[in-house]
C-alpha cells in the first residue's frame, strides 16, 4: 500500500482531501471516502462533517474531539464566534472559560438537565450564570445544526435566576458634583453620553463625518441597530448640535475626526475615560465627606459612567421616545430597567 500524502495524514483512513482553485483565487476544499472497491464517496466540504459521516460508514463511534464538549466549545469558538459583535466575543470568551472548567471533558450526549440546575445553584455570580446557560444553549443547538448530537437541548426549561435591574439614579446633585471635578474631555463625553443616550462604547466611537446634514448616524456595537439623532429643530441648531459645534471647534487642531479627544489630540480609550472617570467621581467624594455630608458621598461613589444612559432615559417624559433614542425594539425594555425614576402625578387636591 502507498504511504499517504502528508497533507491527508490528519484524515481518518479512507478518506482524502482534494482541493481546486477556483477564478476568485480561493481554494475549494473538499472530502472523499474511499470504498474497499474503490469507488468515491463525496463527505461534504466541512472538516468535522466529514469526520463524521466517515465514522458512520465505517460503523465506528464519532471522533472524541466531536464528542466532548471540549471540542465543540473549540468549533464555537471559530465558526460562529467571529460573526458576532466586539463586545459580545468578549462576553462569550468569559463566559466559555466558566464552562470548560466544568463540562469541557463531558461528552455532549450525556449533558442532562439536572447537570445544568446544578452549575446554576453553584455559580455565586448569579446573573452571570444566567448568560453563561444562555450561551450553553445556543451552543447545544448549534452543534444540533452541525450533527454532532440529535439529543434534546438539555438547557430548555431550566429555571433561570431571578435578576434585579441596577436601580441606582443619578441625580443632578450627584452629576454636578462629578461634573465639576471633570477635565473638559470627561465633560464632553458626560454630555454626548446624555444626549444621544448611547453606551460608553458607542459614544468613544463618534466621529465628525457620522453627520449626515441634520443628523449624527449612529450604528450601536452591542446590537448593530442604526439610529439618526436630530441636530437641528425647527431649523436651529439644538442641545445636541450645539454640543458637537463646540467639540468640532475645541477639536480642529487635531487631525482625528473622533468628537472625544484628549489635550493632545489622541482618542480617548475605553481605559482612559474609566481613568478620568474614576479621579473626577473620586475627588468629588471627599469634598463632599469633608463637607460632612457622608451620605451625599455615598451616592456620588455608587455613580457610575453607565448610569448616565438610564439617567437620560428616565428624563425624558415619553417612554416611546426614550426607546427610541436608546435603540430599543420593545418599550417594556426601557420602562423595566432605564426608567429609574417615578412617573410626576399630580396629588389628589
Amino acid at each position: 500500500m502507498r504511504p499517504r500524502k502528508t497533507e491527508n495524514r490528519d484524515l481518518p483512513p479512507n478518506v482524502y482531501r482534494r482541493k481546486r482553485k477556483r477564478k476568485s483565487g480561493k481554494i475549494w476544499i473538499g472530502y472523499y471516502y474511499q470504498t474497499p472497491s474503490g469507488k468515491e464517496i463525496s463527505l461534504g466540504t466541512d472538516f468535522d462533517l466529514a469526520r463524521l459521516k466517515w465514522a458512520e460508514l465505517e460503523s465506528q463511534e464519532k471522533p472524541l474531539d466531536l464528542r466532548t464538549m471540549k471540542g465543540i466549545f473549540a468549533r464555537y469558538v471559530r465558526d460562529i464566534l467571529p460573526k458576532k459583535a466586539p463586545r459580545t466575543q468578549k462576553d462569550n470568551f468569559a463566559e466559555l472559560r466558566k464552562l470548560s472548567a466544568v463540562f469541557d471533558d463531558a461528552p455532549i450526549d450525556a449533558i442532562t438537565p439536572v447537570m445544568i440546575a446544578q452549575y446554576r445553584d453553584k455559580r455565586s455570580a448569579k446573573t452571570r450564570a444566567n448568560r453563561e446557560i444562555a450561551l450553553l444553549s445556543h451552543i447545544f443547538n448549534t452543534a444540533r445544526e452541525w450533527g454532532l448530537t440529535e439529543k434534546a437541548n438539555p438547557c430548555l426549561g431550566i429555571r433561570k435566576n431571578k435578576e434585579r435591574p441596577r436601580d441606582y439614579y443619578a441625580t443632578d446633585a450627584v452629576w454636578a458634583a462629578v461634573y465639576a471635578e471633570a477635565v473638559p474631555e470627561l465633560k464632553e463625553a458626560m454630555d454626548l453620553a446624555y444626549l444621544t443616550g448611547q453606551r460608553p462604547a458607542d459614544v468613544l466611537a463618534m466621529r465628525q463625518d457620522d453627520i449626515d446634514g441634520d443628523f449624527l448616524l449612529v450604528k450601536q456595537g452591542k446590537t448593530g441597530k442604526r439610529l439618526r439623532i436630530l441636530l437641528r429643530m425647527d431649523g436651529q441648531l439644538n442641545s445636541l448640535g450645539l454640543l458637537i459645534e463646540r467639540m468640532i471647534e475645541r477639536n480642529k487642531k487635531h487631525i482625528s475626526l473622533h468628537f472625544i479627544l484628549n489635550q493632545y489630540g489622541k482618542r480617548v480609550s475605553q481605559e482612559m475615560l474609566r481613568n478620568r472617570w474614576d479621579d473626577a467621581r473620586k475627588t468629588a467624594r471627599l469634598k463632599a465627606i469633608a463637607g460632612k455630608q457622608t451620605e451625599f458621598a455615598a451616592q456620588i461613589a455608587c455613580f457610575q459612567f453607565r448610569d448616565i444612559r438610564p439617567k437620560a432615559a428616565s428624563e425624558i417624559v415619553s417612554v416611546a421616545d426614550a426607546s427610541l433614542l436608546l435603540g430599543h425594539s420593545e418599550e417594556g425594555i426601557t420602562e423595566r430597567v432605564y426608567r429609574r425614576v417615578g412617573a410626576i402625578a399630580k396629588p389628589s387636591k
